[in-house]
């Protein structure tokens, strides 16, 4: 029987905590994604990399090399930015600025979009016609740990 990978999409913020502090859950998920898992496909979005670099080109360029050294180490792959008309059948559910991560999410066929913000994330989450679970970095690192102890 093929075990089942588990298919994450990471927000802005789950990457950029995850290279400011090395003792908490986003940088855990950082590390485990450079070590190309069988059971862990992960994914982020154009539009979430261009945030990123905006953040760290203004308020943080100190960790831009941490950046880059993890962009090359990790097993990550880059969604395209989503067509505008693709946005449509989600607007007014959250803010039109996150509306680009939660369809870049759905292409991807993510199951979990890990986010820090799950307050801008409230509307879609539990929602039937929304495909995948939105968590916390701590909730998505308990989820893969339960998943992982299974395959045993």
């Amino acid at each position: 029987m093929a075990k089942r990978e588990v298919r994450v999409f990471l927000d802005s913020n789950v990457i950029l905590s995850g290279l400011i502090s090395d003792k908490a859950a986003p940088r855990l998920i950082l590390d485990l994604l450079c070590h190309d898992l069988p059971v862990l496909r992960a994914a982020t979005g154009q539009y979430n990399l261009e945030e990123i670099q905006r953040v760290i080109s203004r308020k943080l360029p100190a960790i831009l090399p941490d950046f880059r050294d993890f962009m090359t180490r990790m097993h990550i792959e880059i969604v395209p930015l989503p067509e505008k008309r693709k946005l449509a059948p989600y607007r007014g559910m959250i803010k039109d600025d996150d509306l680009p991560v939660l369809v870049s999410a759905i292409e991807f066929g993510a199951d979990y979009l890990v986010t820090g913000d799950k307050k801008h994330f409230r509307g879609p989450r539990g929602r039937a016609d929304i495909p995948l679970r939105i968590c916390s970095p701590s909730e998505f690192i308990d989820i893969l740990s339960t998943a992982i102890r299974k395959l045993d």
